[in-house]
């Protein structure tokens, strides 16, 4: 099982990342070497390297590995970032990540997939990945500031409670804003003092959610 896993990785990175000027030979080694199966019941593992989102709960799952991969292309994670992910459902893109970075806080707010989380992070043995169990839009105040905050979730609008956990002299933060049904589009926004940049990065189509809409927001 484990050979036809490495082979399903490998032409994931063939077909789904290369084609899409996932160039980054560092990036692609990571996605080609990251066990995503071992995040996951069986159920889900046979179809963790489809080119399609996986679904974990109702409104919640992991997005497709191009955009993933496209995530973490934008991202620049440099080897001395303090990064701030946000939802980290079972562990698999919080290990991706914090593979890239010097210190990785994760938030994830439902019990039963922090518990899979922490058992699963505990399986890679590192010790840069610290966990936290509370409201994904809370971020992490009293451990602020990150170089960069990471919401791979569709999200209708970021708050200033998130926006300032940046550091205040080139802090990005990287999410997907939520459209509507189906449609969300990922955005880099960097700080400046006070003053914040919002760069379009590319499409995400997904069903995904993690804020409910509310009376007020517009797009």
């Amino acid at each position: 099982m484990s050979e036809t896993f490495e082979i399903a990785r490998k032409n994931m990175v063939i077909n789904q990342l290369r084609p899409n000027k996932i160039n980054e030979e560092n990036i692609l080694n990571i996605f080609q070497n990251t066990p995503k199966e071992n995040y996951l019941d069986i159920s889900l593992a046979k179809n963790c390297y489809l080119d399609k989102d996986l679904d974990i709960t109702d409104k919640r799952g992991y997005l497709k590995n191009l955009h993933l991969a496209q995530i973490i292309k934008y991202s620049e994670i440099f080897p001395t970032d303090k990064v701030l992910h946000i939802g980290g459902l079972t562990g698999y893109f919080s290990s991706v990540i914090g593979s890239l970075c010097k210190e990785l806080y994760v938030v994830e707010e439902n019990k039963e997939l922090f518990k899979l989380l922490e058992i699963n992070i505990k399986n890679i043995d590192t010790s840069n990945i610290h966990l936290f169990n509370h409201n994904l839009l809370d971020g992490l105040v009293d451990k602020a500031p990150f170089n960069l905050i990471i919401i791979d979730g569709p999200i209708f609008k970021i708050g200033d409670n998130l926006m300032k956990q940046l550091f205040i002299n080139g802090g990005r933060l990287i999410y997907i804003k939520k459209i509507y049904d189906n449609l969300g589009k990922a955005y880099k926004i960097v700080r400046n003092e006070d003053l914040y940049s919002s760069e379009y990065l590319f499409d995400v189509m997904s069903s995904y959610q993690i804020q409910e809409q509310k009376k007020g927001f517009k797009f």
